[in-house]
């Protein structure tokens, strides 16, 4: 049976949509950042159009597939992908990881957090998820506030969990319940 279509989710700010070939450019540029790869677990640097093509291609056939929701960040007033934001889903366990990043010139700007809250309403209404998830370097607190302000409670820290360009990085760790996402819609932000 063939999967509907991948929606295009709006937000105050952004058009959430399937990303495109013609995409790679701008996602070569943003995610191939320095400070970008730094902040984020499966980026690398130097990141090349290749990999951002790859990219592209592999999160529409998550979509298809069934295992991943992943969106461009598209800023409404002036058509620039400003960030990607997505959900890599375990169907057999109706749950997703949250991950995100945003172009380093539009940090601060309450973009990540716009993008998640939309993915949270996604991942609990529409794909019917019961529980989503995320991590953030412990040394990411701009990170780790976005999970909080989304409503994730903290689940604890993997120490030493990562290698990252001859570091160890600590993984702040947290979860969301469906129930709990309902709640705090009913009781406001």
């Amino acid at each position: 049976m063939a999967r509907e279509p991948q929606p295009t989710l709006a937000t105050a700010r952004l058009t959430l949509r399937p990303f495109r070939a013609e995409d790679a450019e701008q996602v070569t540029a943003a995610a191939g950042s320095c400070e970008i790869a730094r902040t984020t677990l499966r980026i690398p640097h130097p990141y090349d159009p290749r990999m951002a093509e790859e990219f592209i291609a592999s999160v529409n056939r998550g979509w298809a597939d069934g295992t991943a929701a992943v969106f461009a960040g598209v800023e409404s007033s002036t058509g620039t992908l400003v960030a990607s934001a997505g959900l890599t889903i375990e169907p057999e366990h109706r749950r997703a990881e949250l991950g995100y990043w945003v172009r380093v010139d539009r940090w601060g700007m309450g973009y990540a957090t716009e993008a998640s809250e939309s993915l949270l309403q996604l991942a609990f209404t529409t794909l019917g998820l019961e529980r989503v998830h995320a991590h953030a370097f412990a040394s990411n607190p701009s990170s780790i506030r976005v999970l909080m302000k989304i409503g994730m409670k903290p689940e604890g820290v993997l120490r030493r969990h990562i290698l990252k360009w001859g570091l160890w990085q600590d993984m702040a760790m947290f979860g969301i319940l469906r129930d709990e996402r309902s709640a705090r819609c009913l009781d406001g932000p």
